[in-house]
């Protein structure tokens, strides 16, 4: 298990996706786990059309805090690949 995890419903072909995130404070206080759901969201927001409808939950861990936004990128796409992504 990395340190992204994404849980994934499928949904009606006709509702667009649905994200939320869990950002547990072991990740660290509230300024940084705002800031790793804004970058989150910037994520999300450049590829989201991408995803198959439904509902996703996107999970992490504490070690993302120190990682850089490609970093995250990364994690993200591949957590978000394994749970169904793509038409």
């Amino acid at each position: 298990m990395g340190p992204v995890t994404v849980t994934f419903v499928p949904g009606t072909s006709d509702a667009p996706p649905r994200v939320a995130y869990a950002v547990g404070r072991k990740v660290g206080g509230a300024v940084v786990r705002n800031r790793l759901r804004r970058r989150l969201r910037a994520i999300v927001a450049r590829s989201g059309r991408l995803w198959r409808p439904g509902d996703y939950l996107i999970a992490v861990r504490p070690e993302v805090a120190a990682l850089s936004f490609d970093e995250l990128r990364d994690h993200v796409t591949q957590a978000m690949d394994a749970a169904g992504r793509g038409r």
